[in-house]
């Protein structure tokens, strides 16, 4: 209120270090938003949503949220009847450069894309609706270090509760709110500042021993499982899980993760009356690996579990049966 001008924007995402693309992660997957970079700040999920339409053979392309931060080439052809199909690609070495190709019937989308630089892509956004909005927007757009003083002064914060980042990470199944995590605990053990990998790495692993569980038994890489060097044993994460439930945070906990039948990533799952809402669980899924972790609760009482599935395809209904057998032993 009351601001008519700004100079310098300063986007402060020193929470997290540099490195916003873990390096175990496939290169033709980082436009996906499954793959989104991740930073100290981060808006719209670091993705923007397009719209491609063909309207009398003009196909047209719309973002949103309506930026110039990303430069689009359009190279969707109309077609006249069918299924189209369109996908994004990135141009390398160009900076959220997409190339958008593929056939459009009528309507295609509306779909995500990751983008690249994340703070950034918010500064530039805040830059253009402050412009929209007759306050004058001059100087650099700058990622750095706040410090405060006569020049600068705090415009706005964001943070985000730890119950909602742990909720999409869980129910949603959400790769960005597990790698933020991670980095948030890094951060915390180091000043608050230039959380990593490799720091979180670190402190989970400690976590982990203090739990009783050997060094032998695990390999972190990331947090959300998309990188394929992961390596967990089921004990792993039972023994977690029964370290939460007989805490004081169970209660809080188990409301952060997908109720079958109910919502969250198993929400069209378990709908049958015996299974649903009784089953509370994290889902996780890449190609050929399938892992599901929770609580069922059964007539004689709760049963954690953790089942890990390597090198098979379409075995999404065989682990799903083994909770189901959960339920219905007598």
């Amino acid at each position: 209120e009351g601001v008519e001008r700004l100079n310098d924007i300063v986007m402060d995402s020193t929470v997290f270090d540099d490195q916003r693309v873990h390096p175990s992660w496939p290169s033709a997957e980082l436009n996906r938003d499954y793959a989104c970079e991740v930073s100290g700040i981060n808006y719209n999920d670091n993705c923007i949503s397009i719209l491609v339409s063909n309207d009398d053979d003009r196909v047209t392309i719309e973002l949103e949220p309506s930026t110039t931060f990303v430069t689009i080439k359009n190279r969707v052809k109309p077609i006249h009847s069918g299924t189209g199909a369109v996908g994004a690609y990135r141009v390398p070495g160009q900076p959220n450069e997409l190339i958008i190709r593929g056939r459009c019937h009528r309507e295609q989308g509306p779909f995500n894309v990751a983008i690249e630089k994340p703070a950034a892509f918010l500064g530039y956004v805040m830059a253009e609706q402050l412009s929209r909005r007759d306050i004058a927007v001059t100087g650099r757009l700058i990622e750095a270090a706040f410090v405060p003083d006569d020049t600068y002064r705090p415009l706005v914060t964001f943070h985000t509760p730890l119950m909602q980042c742990i909720k999409r990470c869980n129910k949603d199944s959400f790769n960005l709110a597990a790698e933020c995590l991670a980095k948030t605990l890094a951060a915390h053990f180091n000043g608050g500042r230039n959380g990593s990998w490799q720091g979180a790495h670190e402190v989970i692993s400690r976590y982990l021993q203090r739990l009783g569980i050997d060094p032998s038994e695990f390999i972190l890489d990331d947090a959300s499982g998309l990188s394929r060097k992961n390596r967990f044993s089921a004990h792993v994460l039972t023994t977690v899980l029964l370290s939460l439930y007989q805490g004081n945070d169970w209660t809080l906990y188990k409301q952060t993760l997908a109720v079958g039948g109910v919502d969250g990533t198993i929400a069209g799952d378990f709908t049958e009356p015996a299974y649903q809402g009784r089953i509370f669980a994290k889902t996780g899924y890449i190609n050929r690996v399938r892992a599901f972790s929770g609580l069922c609760e059964t007539p004689r009482g709760d049963y954690l579990f953790s089942i890990l599935a390597n090198g098979a395809n379409n075995i999404r209904s065989v682990v799903y049966d083994i909770v189901t057998a959960i339920i219905d032993e007598q």
